[in-house]
């Protein structure tokens, strides 16, 4: 094979892919192809495919169809761990190193240098080690303790670590998440100079800032499927944006405009937020205001603290800095009951393990939060739980035998619907709903969404944090996080391509 050839040959290649996980289909049509010495962007909205991608190239799934080839020869059997390496390698977004190690313990886990007789020979490793890092100048020290370095470092050290079993393709699943400004360019600096030394990059990130300062080709899937490939410097931000959005929804924004009653400007304050700072500043003096029978929606990628936000809220986090009132008394932090008291309902985003026990009854589920004013000393009577519970069942549509059915038996959606049933049986003054609608099918999703409609109706302050546009439509305004601050506004009414622009850090102007 020719010189020319070998450099026009893709380093990866993955065509046709599809993989379904039972009823879900998690990828109908994935595709990448990835050239030698480039930094390839995969881009889209959350759901789009691009996880099960990587586990597919990474070789942690099998798909059911389409094929993974690297440099021109098919991918190795699953099994063939130690041939995956040599491949690929993925750093994702929370660091695998082993934070009690040191920098060469690390690079070298499970392969340490032995002398005679078995065993480690510290001397070697270490310098080994220090061998390894120059070699891809990585500027740490190999005795470090790895829980001392900074986030760029652990991902470059994990990167070191890939490129020590030989792979020259590697994954970065939103390195950026957990980085500033400064530590961010840092990074893309390591990056161009590696590309330099003949590795070869797939670049997953929700900011398409970076795409633009960082990728030359970019691949965008959408709806579990390959929508287009192109270079970065031949493809406008909005028609990126477009490309992640589909078609525009004019018309139904337009439709959920006017069925949102809008926010009444006089209605009194419910939930003030002032400079309110998590912990590692995942969100950072953040400010907002929700009014009595105001809908507020908070937008923003994985990374972009918009769900450790909304459970400092519901109790779950304390903050660093900053504080709430809801209704002017100051909101608890880091205590779920005592945000209940407050007032605070919750369905948190993960309601198998946040939000339901699956041993125990519907009742058991949607009443226990309230036990202590449907008995004295938190003895409720049979009938009563029955009652109250059946009027739950009733007014969220929950297709159930009864109170006493246990909800392992539910749906999907009918579970959601118990989740909801417990967050609203305390009559809140603060509803906080994350990822609502996560997991359930359309007439699930409309009969909870229409739940925010009522609350609104009953003057209680709602929060909607969600990766899926339709439970913002509801909003009279949705909040984008970027980066862990506030960083837009939009009224009822938005544009899709909008507010994804605002999402992905996208000056569409």
């Amino acid at each position: 094979m020719s010189t020319a050839d070998t450099l026009t040959r893709p380093l990866v290649a993955a065509e046709g892919i599809v993989k379904r996980y039972g009823p879900t289909v998690a990828l109908a049509d994935g595709r990448v192809t990835v050239v030698p010495g480039e930094s390839h962007a995969l881009v889209g909205r959350n759901g789009a495919g691009k996880s099960t991608l990587v586990s597919v190239l990474t070789g942690l799934t099998a798909p059911d169809a389409g094929t993974v080839a690297f440099d021109g020869e098919p991918a190795p059997a699953l099994s063939d761990r130690d041939a995956w390496r040599r491949k690929v390698a993925c750093v994702y977004q929370k660091p695998t190193v082993v934070p009690g190690l040191t920098v060469a313990e690390n690079l070298f886990i499970n392969r340490q240098p032995a002398r005679r007789g078995g065993f480690i020979s510290w001397r070697r490793m270490h310098t080994d080690a220090a061998e390894l890092l120059d070699t891809w100048d990585v500027r740490v020290a190999p005795d470090a303790v790895t829980a001392e370095l900074k986030v760029e470092d652990r991902q470059l050290v994990e990167i070191a670590r890939a490129l020590s079993f030989g792979a020259r393709f590697i994954i970065l699943d939103e390195p950026t998440a957990q980085l500033d400004n400064k530590e961010i360019e840092r990074l893309f600096s390591r990056m161009r100079g590696l590309q330099k030394s003949g590795v070869t990059f797939l670049y997953i990130s929700h900011h398409l800032e970076e795409v633009y300062e960082v990728c030359q080709t970019v691949t965008v899937l959408r709806d579990a499927r390959w929508i287009t490939t192109a270079p970065v410097e031949d493809l406008p931000r909005s028609a990126l944006v477009e490309a992640m959005a589909g078609e525009a929804m004019a018309e139904r924004s337009a439709e959920a405009a006017r069925a949102v009653p809008g926010t009444d400007e006089q209605a009194p304050v419910r939930l003030d937020v002032r400079g309110l700072t998590g912990i590692d500043e995942v969100f950072k003096d953040v400010d907002l205001t929700i009014r009595r029978g105001e809908v507020v929606g908070l937008a923003g990628s994985s990374g972009s603290g918009k769900i450790e936000l909304a459970e400092s809220l519901a109790g779950l986090h304390t903050p660093i800095a900053g504080e709430a009132e809801l209704d002017e008394e100051r909101l608890p932090f880091g205590d779920v009951p005592a945000a209940l008291r407050a007032g605070v309902g919750c369905v948190p985003r993960d309601r198998h393990s946040q939000g339901l026990v699956t041993g125990m009854t519907i009742g058991d589920n949607a009443t226990m939060s309230i036990l202590g004013r449907l008995g004295r000393y938190g003895l409720v009577g049979t009938a009563v739980r029955r009652a109250f519970t059946g009027d739950l069942i009733k007014r969220l549509d929950i297709h159930a035998e009864g109170p006493d059915q246990p909800v392992s038996d539910l749906s999907g959606g009918n579970a959601q619907k118990v989740v909801m049933a417990r967050a609203l049986a305390s009559d809140p003054h603060l509803l906080v709903l994350i990822n609502p609608t996560a997991g359930v099918d359309v007439k699930s999703k409309e009969s909870l969404l229409a739940r925010v409609d009522t609350a609104r109706d009953d003057g209680t302050a709602v929060l909607v944090v969600s990766d899926e546009l339709d439970d913002l439509r509801r909003c009279d305004r949705v909040l984008v996080l970027f980066h862990g601050r506030i960083a837009a506004e939009h009224p009822a009414g938005w544009n899709d391509h909008e507010l994804i622009a605002s999402i992905e850090g996208v000056d569409r102007g």
